[in-house]
Order: C-alpha cells, then sequence, then structure tokens
C-alpha cells in the first residue's frame, strides 16, 4: 500500500475519534432558549404571497449572515410558540449564529399560488410580473434585507432533493447579496437521470409514491404539516405493482385526476420540450458565488443530478469556486446521519458528522462571516471499499486512465479482449415481463435507503440474469470516474430493457461484520457498487426513438455514472446482465409502443442476447487509477 493511502486510513481512524468525542461534549442547544420567531406572508412580484418564518439569534450585539431554506415539504411547526429541534443544515449552524429564514415555496403549505413541479423558468420574452422559483429566490432576498432587521447583508442557501432544485434555482439570475449556495442531490433533468427516469426508462415505484404524496391538486393554503400517505394495503411493493398491470391503470385505479403532473408525465414519452426545458442544466451561467456540491456515492434517488450540476457550474463558470463532496451515502445521508454504515457495509468512520463539521460549516463560515477557511480541495470524495477521504484538484482526477473489462465465455471477465471465437458467440435468456427481475430481496412497499449496496447474490441465481466475474483481484483495483457500458445485444422483440450492475465480491472468509450482526454471511456478498438501465428505443436519440430490428445485432452504449471505489486484492469484479429491475423500474412490453398507453395485451416474453466475440465485444468502460501492489 503507497503511503498516501495508508495516511488515509489512519487519518479516517483520527477522525472517527475525534468526531466521536466532540459529539460526547456537546450540550444540548434548545432552539427557543436561543431564537425567536416571527411567521410573515411574503409578496412575490406577481402579488402572490408566500408563507414565510424567520429565526432570529436572541443576543444582538453584532449583524448576523442569513441562511435561506425554500422548501415544498412544509417549513412546520405553524404554531407560533412551536420550535423546530435544529435551524440550519445541521445544529452547529445555530450554535454559531445564523438568521434563519424558511419558506414553503408557491402553491405548497401555508403559501398562496399553484404548485408546479420542476417548474421551468421564465422566457426572457416574458412581462416582468413572470415568475418562476428564481425569482421568487430573488424577492425573498429582497424582501429580508428591506424588512428583517440585524443581518450583515449577506446570505446563504442550501437544500438537500427538491429543496436542492430550488437552491439551484436561486443560483440563476441570483440576487448580489446572495453569497453562497449548496445545491445537496438536486435533481437536474428528471428524463434522463433522476428521480422519474433513467435513459427514458420510467421509475415506476418513486415517481408513483413521490406523487401521491406531493402532487396532489389542492383547493387553497393550508397550516397541516405533513405529507399525504398513500396506503398500498400491502408491504410488497414488488406484488402491488405487478398486480398493478399496464401503467395507464394507476390513474385510472388510483389517482383519478387528482395528480394532474402524473398526467401530464403520461402524455410525454419521449425528450420533447416538456421535459427539455425543465432541464436545469441548459441555464447555470453567469454563477459568480461559491457553490458546494454534495452527494452521495450510493444515492438511489438523485445521483445525476448533484454531478451534472457540479460538472455544468465548472464548464460554463470557469471562475467560479466550486467545490464537490461526495461521500459513502444514501439520499440526503449526509444531513443527519453518522455516515458510519450503510445496510451492511461499514465505512470505518462517523463520515456524515466530518462532512457537517469539517467541510459544510467552514463553507458557509468563511463565505458569509469571513471566518476560518474554505474546505481544502475543489474534490473531496470518499473512497469506498477502503474507506478513505481523499481531495483533488476537480473531478474526475486526470491520473485516472481508461481500461475496457470485456465479458467472455462461461461467464469471465477480463480486461484482454475476447480472443477467437464464433462471430455470433453470445449468451442468452428469456426475459419475461411477468416474472420480473427484484430490485431487492426485502419485502417492503417503498425502495428503503440501503438497496444501493444490497447483496446481489438473490439475482445472480437467477437463469434471467447473465453473471460475469473475474477471478480474485491480486492487488487492489481503484476506479474513479465514470463508467460506461457498452453492450452488443440483439433480441426478438421490438424494444428491451438493459439493467448493467458493478458488483464487488467479497472473498468467502470475509469477516462476518455487517451492522445487522452476524446473521448476515459477508463471504461472498456480492455488493452493488453501479447500477444502472438503458430502454433501448432512446439508444440513438432521446427525441427520437427507434425500434429495435428483432435477430439483428445492435450496439447499446449507456453511462453508468460516476464512482469511487476500491475492489480490495482477493476480492473479485462482478458484471451481471439482466432486462428487468421491477418496481424501480416500469417494465417494458418489449414491443415498440406507447409504454404509457401499453395495454396488457402489449407484454410479451422475448429471447435476450448479449454478444461476446472480438467482432462484437460487449464491455465496461472504468476510470482506473494506479495503485502499488
Amino acid at each position: 500500500m503507497d503511503p498516501e493511502r495508508r495516511w488515509g486510513c489512519w487519518l479516517c481512524v483520527w477522525l472517527a475519534w475525534c468526531v466521536t468525542s466532540k459529539a460526547a461534549e456537546q450540550p444540548v442547544f434548545e432552539i427557543k432558549e436561543h431564537y425567536t420567531k416571527s411567521q410573515h406572508m411574503v409578496p412575490m412580484r406577481d402579488g402572490t404571497r408566500l408563507f414565510t418564518t424567520v429565526y432570529q439569534p436572541i443576543e444582538k450585539g453584532r449583524p448576523y449572515p442569513v441562511m435561506l431554506f425554500r422548501t415544498p415539504y412544509s417549513t412546520g411547526p405553524y404554531a407560533p410558540d412551536q420550535f423546530p429541534k435544529r435551524l440550519g443544515p445541521s445544529i452547529d449552524f445555530a450554535r454559531e449564529g445564523y438568521l434563519f429564514v424558511y419558506q414553503d415555496v408557491r402553491g405548497k403549505f401555508r403559501s398562496e399560488g399553484t404548485f408546479v413541479v420542476m417548474k421551468p423558468l421564465r422566457s426572457q420574452a416574458t412581462s416582468e410580473d413572470q415568475t418562476d422559483e428564481s425569482t421568487d429566490t430573488y424577492d425573498t432576498i429582497e424582501w429580508i434585507l428591506r424588512h428583517v432587521p440585524g443581518h450583515n447583508g449577506r446570505v446563504g442557501q442550501w437544500g438537500i432533493s427538491y429543496p436542492g432544485w430550488q437552491t439551484v434555482m436561486g443560483m440563476i439570475d441570483a440576487h448580489p447579496a446572495l453569497r453562497a449556495s449548496s445545491p445537496q442531490a438536486s435533481p437536474a433533468d428528471m428524463f434522463i437521470g433522476d428521480d422519474f427516469h433513467h435513459n427514458g426508462a420510467f421509475r415506476l415505484m418513486y415517481t408513483f409514491h413521490w406523487l401521491a404524496r406531493n402532487a396532489a391538486a389542492r383547493s387553497g393554503p393550508r397550516a397541516t404539516r405533513g405529507r399525504a400517505v398513500f396506503e398500498y394495503g400491502t408491504p410488497d411493493s414488488y406484488q402491488f405493482f405487478l398486480d398493478l398491470g399496464p401503467v395507464a391503470n394507476v390513474n385510472l385505479r388510483y389517482f383519478k385526476n387528482r395528480v394532474p403532473t402524473w398526467n401530464e408525465y403520461m402524455e410525454h414519452p419521449t425528450y420533447d420540450q416538456y421535459w427539455q426545458q425543465r432541464d436545469a442544466l441548459r441555464d447555470l451561467k453567469g454563477i459568480k458565488h461559491p457553490v458546494l456540491h454534495v452527494a452521495g456515492w450510493f444515492d438511489a434517488e438523485d445521483f445525476y443530478g448533484p454531478m451534472s450540476i457540479y460538472y455544468t457550474v465548472e464548464k460554463e463558470n470557469p471562475e467560479n469556486q466550486s467545490t464537490l463532496v461526495v461521500g459513502p451515502w444514501r439520499h440526503g445521508g449526509w444531513s443527519s446521519e453518522t455516515g458510519e454504515s450503510l445496510g451492511d457495509i461499514q465505512f470505518g468512520a462517523r463520515t456524515s458528522e466530518y462532512f457537517r463539521e469539517q467541510i459544510e460549516l467552514p463553507f458557509f463560515q468563511y463565505h458569509l462571516k469571513g471566518q476560518g477557511t474554505p474546505p481544502k480541495g475543489e474534490a473531496i470524495v470518499f473512497e469506498t471499499g477502503s474507506n478513505q477521504w481523499r481531495s483533488y484538484d476537480h473531478w474526475p482526477p486526470e491520473s485516472a486512465q481508461e481500461v475496457k473489462l470485456y465479458f467472455q465465455e462461461r461467464g469471465q471477465l477480463s480486461f484482454s479482449g475476447p480472443q477467437k471465437t464464433a462471430p455470433d458467440a453470445n449468451d442468452t435468456f428469456i426475459s419475461d415481463p411477468r416474472k420480473p427481475v427484484p430490485f431487492s430481496a426485502a419485502i417492503r412497499n417503498t425502495q428503503g435507503h440501503t438497496w444501493m449496496v444490497e447483496d446481489q447474490r438473490f439475482a445472480s441465481r437467477r437463469n434471467d440474469v447473465l453473471v460475469y466475474q473475474t477471478e480474485p483481484l491480486q492487488h487492489d483495483l481503484v476506479i474513479a470516474g465514470p463508467i460506461i457500458a457498452s453492450l452488443q445485444v440483439a433480441v426478438t422483440g421490438t424494444d428491451a430493457d438493459w439493467v448493467v450492475k458493478l458488483i464487488d465480491v467479497y472473498p468467502p472468509d470475509a469477516p462476518d461484520d455487517s451492522p445487522r450482526g452476524k446473521q448476515v454471511r459477508m463471504g461472498g456478498y456480492q455488493m452493488l457498487v453501479a447500477g444502472e438501465v438503458m430502454r433501448s428505443r432512446f439508444r440513438n436519440s432521446f427525441e427520437h426513438p427507434q425500434p429495435l430490428v428483432p435477430g439483428e445485432v445492435t450496439p447499446v452504449e449507456f453511462d453508468m455514472r460516476d464512482k469511487y471505489h476500491c475492489f480490495l486484492k482477493g476480492h473479485r469484479i462482478m458484471v451481471q446482465v439482466q432486462s428487468t429491475w421491477f418496481p424501480v423500474i416500469g417494465r417494458n412490453p418489449q414491443r415498440f409502443v406507447n409504454t404509457y398507453q401499453a395495454t396488457a395485451e402489449d407484454f410479451q416474453s422475448a429471447i435476450h442476447q448479449v454478444f461476446r466475440s472480438e467482432q462484437h465485444a460487449s464491455h465496461l468502460r472504468l476510470h482506473v487509477l494506479a495503485t502499488d501492489e
């Protein structure tokens, strides 16, 4: 092991001790004892009023910077004498002293107006009273500066998931007083890679659940905190969505036109103007203030978004002070958890606490108060597998070299290309949409938070999943950067989904160190490192889908997104290929029909072939860092 990597291991141990010691020393901090609360209806430029709560420090001896949080998920508690348990991204912000402003966005909870999911930015040709989330953020900051005493003229904003997207919108045509932003797990494009679609494949389970809870039409403002709860009537989501049948049944059986956004999605099955104008990436220009981008390697909802936002801000704003942080976290797991583990996987340190105390707080302290120093390095990333924090000048590291990992006969996986084989050498399985491959072995009615590191042995034993793996590695192998799946395929249908999973296979003698206890056998554990889906009809264009020609060998290539993982010596690298991932991904009828209008009769079984010959060599492209043996 090289000295730098060895230092990284000791660093994790030291950080774990420091963070644990600090947490034990901290006294309970009661918000009500240190802050006052006031509530306001803040007018926007079109006259719509947004419900806004202001928390001001009781201590008045100095001016405070503003931390703004805008959300569709409720700013409660709404009673004037009730206070939240914490303010800001973490409790340390309230201890340090900030002026906090929380706002229900347009059309949600106690705010007036109509809520539009991922509302497009207004056209430059519209009148001055036209609004979007960017103008609402601007108007809110202007109101704060004029009506809230005790501020220092500097504003920061943050948010996770949808509030992260609100943060991104606030960065566009930003108010001059906005000095720092931290969009965290923000979606960017709901058709290409975030919550509702991945590469055009519909994320049925999550979209159904989120829209049912958050996008139902309302008659007006309400003070009830919390979101609607959909009663599934069963703990088994796999069976629930299988019994549902085609997605066209959702509105007929359950939503009954009460969720207009669902109906809109059903009317736009391709990447048309509806989706394109909701792409946050196209407007990320002219961003002058520093940005802290945050993502989790195992975020099952929004990983494409924060990475793409970071890349785009870097490209379009070369002078911008961007910092990227990616840790071993689930969706939003850095916000309130310790980050010591996820599911069965240990990370060797309290990674979330380290982020909150050593990166997030110093970022805002420096840019809003002029105190301390900003985080070191542009990309601060956690290397899973070896469990180390590393810092780079940018992401991905320049030293990462592209290599190809080829599918071979007898389920082998190799960095050498296929040897002399028949031109039609392939592996075959039958894809039956009536018996789709589940995304998880667990029985649950939501997708949960740990399936992105779940043991994949349940899938590798199915005859509709192809499995390829290397021999045990002779030395550590670190991947850092994008993963590209390059398949050569043929099917008997006219459309197909392709799910590719990159997996870390533990050696047989791996210790049983799962946080869940000894009942989890880690010997032979197949840890999901990366997984992605591609709908074949969109292989050449998301705007103009094309059918597959039955029996014709066709290239299908897609981005599996970035990863930073160390496959340790003695482990194996595995790739699984399948055509269903249910019910995270809605079933493909395997006919070239409008999936959202498909009937039960449209669904058919199909023979799927994955080729591995010299002429048609299926493989993954990885970016590998050099390591000492």
